[in-house]
């Protein structure tokens, strides 16, 4: 099967299968979600959600957050993988915020990468849910899906050569919802070790399914 139309059957099935497709993560302003992201690096979705309540209870705003102490901000995170880097991080992207850009979220992915603990990736985000621009964050499961799947070649090694793949293929539009498509399916169906292929709607695509099981090797990690 052509690559042109392996996306045009992914693009159709998500389409019709899951119409709405949103980030887990729980939010309600642009600062909340910049604080969310960055917090869920190397993190699951669900032990950040547990903890952000509190955390946006206490810093509702950025000039809250860039006059906090570390130890304040360790506490509530202290639950989140890697506590120490992000509690720096979040005091020096409040203040980074106040400073530069007037308390507000930039809507530009350099901007965006300006502040700290802040990444492609997390700016990628940021501009996509936020501001609707046709970003593609390419996270561990959204590597791994579009590599099983053949949507990227084998040499797409890293995660910008799998963005700008995904990125030519899927239409302008579409990319914000497609970032979603594959994180979810990522997370909840082509999992890390033992995808649940019997489950999949996807198999008659997939070219990591189409081989013989003791072939079924990942190409590689992110």
């Amino acid at each position: 099967m052509l690559k042109k139309e392996c996306y045009r059957l992914l693009i159709d099935y998500f389409l019709h299968n899951f119409p709405v497709a949103e980030t887990e993560l729980h939010y309600t302003t642009p600062f909340e979600l910049l604080v969310a992201v960055v917090l869920s690096a190397q993190c699951t979705d669900k032990r950040v959600n547990m903890v952000t309540p509190a955390l946006f209870e206490r810093f509702p705003t950025p000039e809250s957050l860039a006059s906090a102490t570390f130890e304040e901000v360790f506490y509530y995170i202290r639950s989140i993988s890697y506590p120490n880097n992000k509690a720096k991080h979040l005091i020096g992207l409040g203040q980074k915020l106040v400073d530069n850009f007037n308390s507000e979220v930039p809507s530009t992915i350099d901007e965006l990468q300006t502040l700290p603990g802040v990444g492609r990736k997390t700016a990628n985000v940021i501009v996509s849910v936020i501001f609707n621009q046709p970003a593609m964050a390419v996270d561990t499961h959204v590597f791994r899906v579009s590599h099983r799947l053949g949507l990227v070649a084998k040499t797409a090694t890293t995660p910008l050569a799998v963005e700008k793949e995904l990125i030519k293929h899927i239409p302008e539009d579409l990319v914000p919802k497609a970032h979603h498509w594959l994180i979810l399916h990522g997370r909840y169906v082509c999992i890390a070790r033992s995808p649940k292929c019997e489950e999949c709607k996807l198999t008659h695509l997939c070219k990591y399914f189409s081989k013989p099981p003791h072939l079924r090797k990942d190409s590689p990690k992110l």
